[in-house]
């Protein structure tokens, strides 16, 4: 049976369009979706409690995102292990294909790759992300940014999720590029945020993630470390890039700033999240 956790802290906007899409018919073996609410406020529980089997509801009155993880870990028993965040669009094919990627000796950790909506978005969050969807790092086998799945081997190589910002980042660094895989032909979608300092905000807590990481676990630097021999790609052909390479150049100093600074009181953090792509309508 394919086990999905889904965390979820005030998800009622995007909650249901998650789970109709993963109950829409039966899933050969069988499928166990456990949302794991955490220090919800709004009524995103009894959303998800409404789809009945095969969703199951755990709630913390925690509001952290790997309490949730590891409640939701507590509660699925199948495998492989499908960790999904709920305001991304995926089909049942493409959670389908992956599970069938990981039930073979291919890899042990997989994603879809990643396409983003950014049709709600000013001229500038989507220049960023001309530029960064191009980066080699989204050719290597990219395991994050909303959806990752693992084997039960794969899940073996660590134990409870431990307190990290970026638990995505934290899972693929236990995977050198040829455990992990992006099957062609499917993919999964984010919703980019609608302004440029929404996006800071979030890509600020993606760096500020990594550097975490770079700190607590420094041994796992060397499963990622083939990945970094190419960060850039040669825009010097074309020209059209330009321009938003100069927001993705804006956009990076900002975020490495910002990080910097955080990181001073990382014990006083507070979980950055973009409430701008969650909005009714956008989502719906």
């Amino acid at each position: 049976m394919l086990s999905i956790v889904i965390p979820a802290y005030n998800e009622a906007g995007v909650i249901e369009r998650c789970l109709r899409r993963l109950t829409q018919r039966p899933v050969a073996g069988g499928i166990q979706i456990v949302v794991a609410c955490n220090g919800c406020k709004d009524n995103t529980a009894e959303l998800a409690s409404a789809f009945g089997q095969p969703v199951v509801v755990v709630q913390t009155q925690t509001a952290s995102k790997i309490a949730a993880l590891n409640l939701g870990d507590e509660a699925a028993s199948g495998f492989p292990r499908i960790y999904l965040d709920a305001d991304v669009e995926v089909s049942l094919d493409t959670i389908e294909a992956i599970a069938d990627v990981l039930r073979t000796d291919r890899a042990l950790a997989a994603a879809p790759k990643m396409s983003v909506d950014s049709s709600q978005s000013s001229w500038a969050v989507r220049a960023f992300y001309r530029v960064w969807l191009r980066q080699p790092y989204h050719q290597q086998g990219l395991i994050g940014g909303g959806f990752y799945a693992v084997s039960q081997a794969g899940r073996a190589r660590f134990d409870r999720f431990p307190q990290v910002i970026a638990d995505d980042e934290f899972v693929r660094r236990h995977f050198v590029s040829d455990e992990r895989i992006n099957p062609e032909g499917h993919t999964f979608t984010i919703h980019a945020p609608r302004s440029l300092s929404d996006l800071v905000r979030i890509k600020t807590r993606s760096r500020l993630g990594r550097i975490e990481l770079e700190r607590k676990f420094p041994h796992l630097r060397e499963a990622v470390r083939e990945d970094s021999g190419s960060k850039w790609f040669d825009i010097s052909t074309n020209p059209g890039l330009w321009p938003a390479m100069g927001v993705y150049l804006l956009v990076a100093v900002l975020t490495r700033l910002r990080a910097r600074g955080q990181m001073r009181d990382l014990a006083g953090y507070r979980w950055e999240r973009d409430e701008s792509s969650r909005v009714t309508g956008v989502n719906s």
